[in-house]
C-alpha cells in the first residue's frame, strides 16, 4: 500500500510539531514547504525539545524551498495542512495551491479566526476542508529549532457551511450549491478524511487531538476567537504587556471579560447553536490567565514587536462582518478593531515616510507610531 502523503505549508513551530508526531505514524510520508528556515531544514531536519515527547529530530522526507518546488514533485498529496497566518488584507493563500490540490486532497487549516476556510472552499470546491484549531505552545527559537512548551491538543472538524441552520443575509457569501441545514452527497467524504486526519496525529502520540463536527468545530473557533479578539488587540494597545499584566489590572480584566461575553453571546446567534457547557467561561479563562507567570504574550503582540502585519481581519474584521451581515453589532469589539487597524496604517505610512527620507533616518513622530518603534527596540525594557 502507497503512504499516506502530508504536505505541510507553513513549517513554522506549530507546523513543524504536528509534522514530527504525523511522521511517527505508520506508513506516513510527511513533506514540508519551508521559507525562512529552508537552509537549516534541507541541510539538517528539524531538532525538537517537548517536555513530553523528550528531544528527538525529524527529517521530512521531502523539504521544499516553495510551492513551485513542490508541484515540481509531481507527488500526489492526501493531505495538504496549511499552518500559515491567515492575512486576507494581504494575499489569498489560497492561490499558492493551485496545481498541489488534486481529486484526493483534502485541505487541513490550522489557523486562527474566522471565515478562513472560505478561499479554499471557492478555490477548490470539490476538496475536503478540516478546520482546526489548536492550544498547543510552541517557538522556533532559531531556524529549524522547535521547542515544544505545553500543551498539544488540537481539535478539527469537517468544513460544512451548508449545514449552518442561520445562513447569512448577504446573498454573495452563500454558494450557489449549498442548501443550508441538508447533508450533500460529498459530506461523508469529507468526515471520513477528517477522522482519518485524527487518527494519525493520535497514533503520532497527540492523545488529546479529537474529532469534531461541523457545528461544534465553528462553535470551538469562536471560543478560541473570544480568547484570541479580546487580548491579541488589548495588548497590541497597551504597549504590548504579557497576558499575566493584562488580567491582573483591574480595569483591564473588566475590559477582557466584557470582551469575551460579547463575542461567545453573538456566536449562537449566527451559528444557531448554544456554546457547549464544557468550554471554559471568560470567568475560568482569566482565572487560569493568572495562573500562568511565564510572562507569555499574545501572538499579534509578538507580531506588532517584529515589526509584522497582523492576523486583523481573521481575528477582529471578519467576526465584525459576520455579525453585521446579520444584524447584530459586537461594539466593544468594534472599537479594538478600528484601533487596531488605524495604529497599523498609521505605522506602515510612517514607515513608508521614513525610507522615503534616506533610509529612515529621520524621526518618526507619529504618536502610536513613535511609541511602537520605541518598543520594537527594547526601549521599553521593562515590560520584557
Amino acid at each position: 500500500m502507497p503512504p499516506t502523503t502530508i504536505l505541510i505549508v507553513g513549517a513554522g513551530a506549530i507546523g513543524a510539531f504536528y509534522a514530527s508526531r504525523l511522521a511517527l505514524a505508520p506508513n506516513v510520508s510527511v513533506s514540508v514547504i519551508c521559507r525562512s528556515n529552508y537552509t537549516a531544514v534541507s541541510s539538517s531536519g528539524f531538532s525538537l525539545t517537548s517536555p513530553q515527547y523528550g528531544d528527538y529530530n525529524f527529517v521530512p522526507a521531502h523539504t521544499f524551498r516553495d510551492t513551485e518546488e513542490a508541484r515540481a514533485s509531481g507527488i500526489a498529496w492526501d493531505y495538504i495542512v496549511v499552518s500559515t497566518k491567515a492575512l486576507p488584507d494581504v494575499s489569498d493563500d489560497s492561490a499558492i495551491l493551485t496545481g498541489l490540490v488534486g481529486g484526493e486532497t483534502a485541505i487541513v487549516l490550522i489557523q486562527n479566526g474566522l471565515g478562513v476556510e472560505e478561499p479554499y472552499r471557492t478555490r477548490f470546491p470539490q476538496a475536503p476542508i478540516c478546520s482546526a484549531v489548536t492550544i498547543a505552545s510552541c517557538a522556533q527559537p532559531q531556524p529549524g529549532v522547535i521547542v515544544h512548551n505545553r500543551w498539544t491538543r488540537i481539535n478539527s472538524g469537517p468544513y460544512l457551511p451548508h449545514l449552518d441552520t442561520l445562513p447569512s443575509t448577504n446573498s454573495t457569501t452563500t454558494s450557489p450549491t449549498t442548501t443550508n441545514g441538508t447533508p450533500l452527497p460529498t459530506d461523508p467524504t469529507a468526515i471520513h478524511k477528517n477522522e482519518t486526519f485524527i487518527r494519525l496525529l493520535v497514533t503520532g502520540g497527540i492523545k488529546d487531538a479529537t474529532p469534531y463536527p461541523h457545528s461544534k468545530l465553528q462553535l470551538l473557533r469562536w471560543h478560541k476567537l473570544a480568547i484570541n479578539a479580546s487580548f491579541n488587540p488589548s495588548s497590541v494597545l497597551t504597549l504590548c504587556p504579557p497576558n499575566h499584566t493584562l488580567a491582573s489590572d483591574p480595569e483591564s480584566r473588566l475590559h477582557l471579560l466584557a470582551t469575551m461575553h460579547e463575542i461567545l453571546a453573538t456566536a449562537p446567534k449566527i451559528l444557531g447553536e448554544p456554546m457547549p457547557e464544557d468550554f471554559a467561561s471568560p470567568e475560568q479563562i482569566i482565572a487560569s490567565t493568572l495562573r500562568n507567570t511565564s510572562g507569555s504574550r499574545p501572538s499579534m503582540a509578538l507580531d506588532w514587536l517584529g515589526g509584522k502585519r497582523l492576523e486583523m481581519e481573521v481575528i477582529l474584521g471578519n467576526p465584525i462582518r459576520m455579525a453585521r451581515e446579520r444584524g447584530l453589532e459586537m461594539p466593544r469589539l468594534q472599537s479594538l478593531y478600528a484601533l487596531v487597524r488605524m495604529a497599523q496604517q498609521v505605522r506602515e505610512r510612517e514607515g513608508r515616510e521614513a525610507r522615503e527620507e534616506r533610509g529612515g533616518s529621520r524621526m518618526w513622530m507619529g504618536g502610536f507610531g513613535c511609541v511602537c518603534v520605541c518598543v520594537s527596540f527594547g526601549t521599553f525594557s521593562s515590560l520584557e
